[in-house]
């Protein structure tokens, strides 16, 4: 089986890419955190953050692109996707992504910016990381 659960931070706002067809496709970083504690020692181990890449497609990257907001918290649940490329030198990277299939936004209304959301971005923030390619399902 191959699920993942997330509850965390939107890290910045979506950015959307649209192809043929009207299809389209959203990606947010999230952040999640465990919380530190101390040991009986007295040790005191620190938070720790992970990020996640998250990938939402069609309906739902367009619910993205209008409601989801940087430093919205999020519910996810998604497969586990990982995909490669060669960066500008040749090297090959690779990007772990989660296909969301379910979210629930957890940030009350009250708190999420009035503002309308700006139009997408032309360029991806990191052309490196992104493919132009449409996602595999």
């Amino acid at each position: 089986m191959n699920k993942a659960i997330l509850i965390g931070n939107v890290g910045r706002d979506p950015n959307v890419k649209y192809f043929e067809g009207g299809r389209a496709v959203a990606q947010v970083p999230l952040a999640t955190t465990e919380r530190g504690y101390t040991l009986q020692n007295g040790t005191v181990v620190p938070d720790r953050t992970e990020w996640h890449n998250l990938v939402f497609r069609n309906g739902m990257a367009q619910t993205v692109e209008k409601y989801v907001h940087k430093g919205d918290k999020l519910y996810v649940e998604g497969k586990i996707f990982t995909r490669s490329y060669d960066d500008q030198s040749g090297i090959k990277r690779y990007v772990t992504e989660i296909y969301v299939d379910e979210m629930e936004m957890l940030t009350p209304k009250a708190n999420q910016p009035t503002v309308a959301p700006q139009a997408p971005a032309l360029q991806p923030a990191n052309p490196q990381a992104n493919t132009d390619s449409e996602p595999p399902f």
